[in-house]
């Protein structure tokens, strides 16, 4: 299980979410994305421990909470939908087929 992290403050840098978390377990990942165009944070993280106990503390007790300024909202991450009609596509650019 993956964590979302959203609200994140500007400033919040990829060690500070990860000290935060490792309070509750051990931090397997942490990734906090980028605009393609700006190249600067987007507001939210996510985190991936290595105990799904330990997610699931976390995520209770760190929802709504107040860190930098902001009260951040944590919740299990949900599968990227990438099209508008709700269905992934897994496929890539394939070959020229003639």
């Amino acid at each position: 299980m993956t964590i979302f992290i959203g609200n994140l403050s500007f400033d919040a840098e990829q060690e500070d979410i990860i000290g935060v978390f490792t309070s509750y377990g051990e931090v397997k990942d942490c990734k906090i994305p980028l605009d393609r165009e700006t190249g600067r944070k987007r507001g939210f993280a996510f985190v991936e421990m290595v105990n799904e106990a330990d997610e699931q503390k976390a995520i209770d007790d760190l929802q709504d909470v107040e860190w930098m300024g902001r009260n951040i909202r944590v919740n299990k991450a949900e599968p990227r939908r990438d099209s508008r009609d709700g269905r992934r596509s897994d496929y890539g650019g394939g070959r020229n087929r003639r």
